[in-house]
């Protein structure tokens, strides 16, 4: 099968051998995997991320956003048929979805939104996920609840904060307040719903308090967290909660004790890597969130799209993303 490889970590983009064209042999599912054949993808930070670190003898494949058809299911398999249209996020410690076909456990994995071509429907897996679990799992907030409450979204223009600001606005009565820096994103994260859109290049608790919106009950913070901490302890409500995703360097968490603030990390592949328990929760909130697709209520977050699914695209995609300046995510379709 085609598929985009890698075998050196941390090498440039611009490298011949930091991404190329591959032939490799046809992956076999396991008793609760299934087979899919990949129609399209989209690409993450955590894709450039692990390019940077995780190398290895045999050829890497990255990859952790995917729609395509089953073509063959495991003997344990109750969820899914060959022939079913499937969207997902994948496992971080398994073979990526930068190939032809590809082999992923069915209690991860969700129905396309029927309403979506392929290329949308691949913006949504991992961010969704994610977003998911920071509001509803991490936080602990219920649907329908919140209001008088607010929430701030630190870097709410890119892949997560996309639908995360959808997902706040739809499902909850949290007075929703986004972070972006241009003129153009901060345009797109009120158009996703945002009542408020603030700059994070500017001082947080000011334009709070211009907008009489000081203190907030919940910071869900994106990106350089361990830039903005000073001001995100300062904005939070005595008792509030604090939710991250990025890798600081260094964090003090001692400032949080005095207000008795809450710190809460989200790794969306937590529940693959550990095969939890609840492991299925992420089938069912991606049924969830494709219905809610199919209704009207959520629209994909694709950027742009980038074309075949090839080294040569993929490294443009992974340049973009590198540079910091993408707005929602980039997808490409097809081999």
């Amino acid at each position: 099968m085609k598929a985009v490889v890698y075998n050196q970590p941390g090498l440039p983009i611009h490298d011949p051998q930091s991404l190329y064209d591959a032939e490799l042999p046809a992956p076999k599912p396991g008793a609760r995997d299934l087979l899919v054949e990949v129609k399209a993808i989209a690409v993450n930070p955590v894709d450039t991320k692990i390019r940077a670190s995780r190398g290895g003898e045999l050829p890497q494949v990255l990859g952790w956003d995917a729609v395509g058809v089953v073509r063959e299911t495991g003997a344990e398999v109750t969820l899914f048929q060959p022939g079913d249209e499937v969207f997902y996020a994948g496992a971080i410690d398994r073979p990526g979805s930068y190939s032809e076909l590809h082999v992923v456990d069915e209690r991860i994995v969700g129905r396309k939104p029927r309403s979506l071509d392929n290329a949308s429907a691949a913006a949504l897996p991992l961010t969704s996920i994610t977003a998911w679990e920071l509001l509803f799992d991490r936080l602990g907030i219920e649907e329908n609840a919140g209001k008088g409450q607010r929430l701030l979204v630190i870097g709410a223009a890119g892949g997560v904060g996309s639908i995360l600001v959808q997902l706040a606005r739809k499902l909850t009565q949290l007075t929703v307040i986004g972070t972006a820096s241009r003129p153009e994103t901060q345009a797109w994260v009120k158009e996703l719903g945002a009542h408020h859109v603030i700059d994070h290049a500017q001082s947080i608790p000011l334009q709070l308090e211009a907008l009489k919106l000081n203190p907030v009950d919940y910071v869900i913070s994106l990106t350089h967290t361990d830039s903005y901490l000073t001001q995100l302890v300062e904005v939070l409500r005595p008792q509030g909660k604090l939710a991250l995703i990025d890798d600081p360097a260094q964090l003090d968490v001692m400032p949080l004790k005095r207000k008795s603030l809450s710190l809460h990390w989200e790794l969306m592949f937590t529940r693959s890597l550990y095969k939890t328990e609840d492991m299925i929760k992420q089938h069912q909130l991606l049924e969830r969130v494709s219905q809610l697709v199919d209704l009207g209520d959520i629209k994909t977050t694709l950027g742009e799209h980038f074309g075949t699914i090839s080294a040569e695209n993929l490294k443009r995609a992974h340049g973009l993303i590198e540079s910091g300046k993408a707005k929602g995510k980039i997808v490409l379709e097809g081999f």
